[in-house]
């Protein structure tokens, strides 16, 4: 009988290795079509506002083109809007200008904020970027409840606080008051700064504008005139 140590094979001087083919695996992802177009539809609609420009102060007399005109001389219009008033038809005294491009835009402000237009001083600055959508019910219903009348005056330079009942109360001081209201920026409820109060008479819009003109109200002096 041969020896144990005969009969026992020699270990083997390299690993042994196993290979293992794993499965396939695949991956399913949603579709994001939508999504980046929405996304792409975001990023455009926050361009446009970078490129909006509002326009201040401007004289009645200016319109469209003419405004356009104006602003070309430092950079590409894309359009240029005048706001006018829906009861008496004139000119709100403000504008928006969209610009091609955002070095337009801020060259425009650079060249045209503080300058004037027909010897009125304008203000020229970037529109906000566009905000979350608000219940404008309640805004609806002051311009509802508007009553216009040929007895009325602009009031210009409110402070961003001051409301519809503010400025009712303040000029009810020296004259019978119809209305008021506090112009809004288009489709918000922010203040556009400005507004107008209707009276029963024209004595009462005279003493308004010799009384309050240059007043202060919440810490600005505002401007009265005939609108």
């Amino acid at each position: 009988m041969a020896p144990i140590s005969s009969l026992m094979m020699p270990l083997p001087t390299k690993p042994i290795t196993f290979s293992i083919n794993p499965p396939k695996l695949t991956l399913h992802f949603p579709k994001t079509r939508n999504r980046l177009f929405a996304v792409a539809e975001d990023t455009t609609t926050a361009s446009e506002a970078a490129r909006r420009l509002y326009i201040g102060n401007i004289p009645r007399t200016v319109d469209n083109d003419q405004l356009a005109k104006i602003v070309e001389e430092h950079g590409a219009v894309e359009k240029a809007e005048v706001m006018y008033d829906k009861y008496s038809g004139r000119s709100r005294r403000f504008a928006f200008v969209t610009m091609k491009s955002i070095e337009d835009a801020n060259a425009a402000i650079e060249k045209l904020n503080g300058t004037e237009i027909g010897g009125r001083e304008i203000k020229v600055n970037i529109t906000e970027k566009p905000l979350a959508p608000v219940d404008l019910t309640l805004l609806q219903t002051e311009d509802t409840q508007f009553i216009d009348s040929p007895n009325k005056v602009y009031v210009g330079n409110l402070s961003k606080t001051v409301t519809t009942e503010t400025l009712k109360g303040f000029f009810s001081e020296k004259g019978k008051v119809l209305s008021a209201k506090v112009s809004r920026v288009p489709g918000t409820s922010k203040s556009s700064g400005f507004g107008f109060v209707t009276f029963s008479s024209e004595d009462d819009v005279e003493a308004a504008i010799s009384s309050f003109n240059n007043s202060l109200l919440e810490g600005q002096r505002i401007r009265v005139n005939k609108a």
